[in-house]
C-alpha cells in the first residue's frame, strides 16, 4: 500500500504540473486498491516484479519518456527500459533494496534514486555508496523525506465539517494499509479498540481505518467517529488538525510527524519497530506495543499532559521535513523538459 499511495501522490502531483502527461500503474489485481486507480493501469496475477514479459512487453507498446520502479523490480525490467530510450528513477524504502539500487549493475541503469525516509531513518550515505556514486558518477541520489497529498483550505473546511470534528481536539487513530503483516493480522482490530477506549474515556476519537469493520462494528460511543479509508489529502487535513495521533510505524508516522502532531507510534511489522525506535530516540514519537490497552493508556496520559504532548509536537515540527511529493516532481522535470541551450 506504501508503494502505491506514494506513486499515486507523485502522479497526481505530475498531472498538475503538466496537464498533458500521461500515467500508466502496472499492479497486482490483488491489491485492495486495483479497482479504484484514477489512472490507466495494467493489472497483473501479482506484483510487476514477478511478470517482466509483460512489463516488458507494456513499456515497449507505450514508450514511457521515465519509468519508476517502487521498491521492486527486475533488471531485465531496467535493462529493457534502457533500450527503450526511458529515463528510469528508482525508489527504495528498505534497507535490501537500498543495497540493490547500489549494485554497479544497477547504478549504471538508473538515473535517479530516491531515498524514501528521511535521513535520520533511513541513514545517510555509506563510506562504500558515496565512493560507488564517485566513480561512476551516476544516479543522482535524493531523499524523499515524506509523501503528504495537500487539500485546498476550503476542502480542508469541509473535511473537518463532516467528519464532524474542529481542529486541535481530537484524537486521530489511523492503522494504515500495511495490516497485512505476519504476526500482525489482528491489527486493525487492536487500533480500533483503542479508538474505542478513548472516546469512551472522553476523547472525540476520529478512527481511519478499512471501510469493512466486522460484523459488530465500531464500538457505540457518540465521540468516536469511525470514517472507514479516506483519500490521502482527506487525511492529511485530519493529521493536522488533530491534537493527538495514534499510528503504526509506515509512512503514516512520518506523515503525521511531518503535520508537526505529537504521535504515539505502534509497530506492526519489523521493519517499522526500528522506525519507531528512531523517532523516540529523536524525541518526536511515543512507543506502544500493539495492544489496545496499552494503546490507549498512553494515549490517554498524553492527552491529559499539555506540556508533554506541546513539546513533542514542537519537537515533530521542528524536523521539517521535506515534501518528497515536491522534490519528485522537480526532479522528473529536470529528466523530461529539455535543457536551455548554452554557449
Amino acid at each position: 500500500m506504501g508503494e502505491y499511495a506514494r506513486c499515486a501522490a507523485i502522479a497526481r502531483a505530475v498531472t498538475q504540473k503538466w496537464p498533458g502527461a500521461a500515467m500508466h500503474f502496472v499492479l497486482s489485481r490483488a491489491a485492495p486498491y486495483a479497482d479504484s486507480v484514477p489512472f490507466p493501469t495494467t493489472l497483473l496475477p501479482s506484483s510487476a516484479t514477478f511478470h517482466s514479459a509483460a512489463v516488458i512487453e507494456l513499456m515497449q507498446s507505450w514508450r514511457p519518456q521515465v519509468v519508476l520502479f517502487d521498491n521492486a523490480g527486475r533488471t531485465a525490467q531496467l535493462e529493457a527500459a534502457r533500450r527503450l530510450g526511458a529515463r528510469i528513477v528508482y525508489i527504495s524504502a528498505r534497507r535490501r533494496q537500498r543495497g540493490k539500487a547500489f549494485r554497479m549493475r544497477w547504478m549504471r541503469l538508473i538515473d535517479e534514486h530516491w531515498i524514501a525516509y528521511p535521513k535520520f531513518i533511513a541513514g545517510e550515505l555509506t563510506f562504500l555508496e558515496r565512493l560507488k556514486l564517485k566513480l561512476l558518477r551516476r544516479p543522482v541520489v535524493r531523499y524523499l523525506d515524506v509523501i503528504l497529498a495537500h487539500a485546498p483550505a476550503l476542502d480542508a473546511a469541509a473535511i473537518l465539517s463532516r467528519v464532524g470534528c474542529v481542529a486541535g481536539s481530537y484524537v486521530l487513530v489511523v492503522p494504515g494499509g500495511g495490516t497485512g503483516h505476519p504476526g500482525a493480522a489482528a491489527a486493525v482490530g487492536q487500533f480500533l479498540a483503542a479508538a474505542g477506549s478513548l472516546a469512551a474515556r472522553g476523547a472525540v476519537t476520529v478512527f481511519v481505518g478499512p471501510a469493512d469493520l466486522g460484523e459488530e462494528g465500531p464500538p457505540s460511543n457518540a465521540n468516536l467517529r469511525a470514517v472507514g479509508a479516506l483519500p490521502q489529502a482527506d487525511l492529511g487535513v485530519l493529521m493536522r488538525g488533530a491534537r493527538l495521533i495514534v499510528t503504526n510505524g509506515g509512512s503514516t508516522l512520518l506523515q503525521a510527524i511531518a503535520c508537526g502532531a505529537a504521535c504515539v507510534a505502534v509497530p506492526i511489522a519489523r521493519d517499522q519497530a526500528e522506525r519507531v525506535r528512531r523517532c523516540v530516540d529523536r524525541g518526536v514519537a511515543i512507543a506502544s506495543p500493539l495492544k489496545a490497552g496499552r494503546m490507549a493508556q498512553i494515549a490517554a496520559a498524553l492527552w491529559d499532559d499539555e506540556p508533554a504532548r506541546a513539546a513533542l509536537a514542537q519537537r515533530a515540527a521542528g524536523l521539517a521535513l521535506a515534501d518528497g511529493v515536491e522534490v519528485a516532481v522537480r526532479a522528473l522535470g529536470e529528466l523530461i523538459e529539455p535543457k536551455p541551450f548554452r554557449n
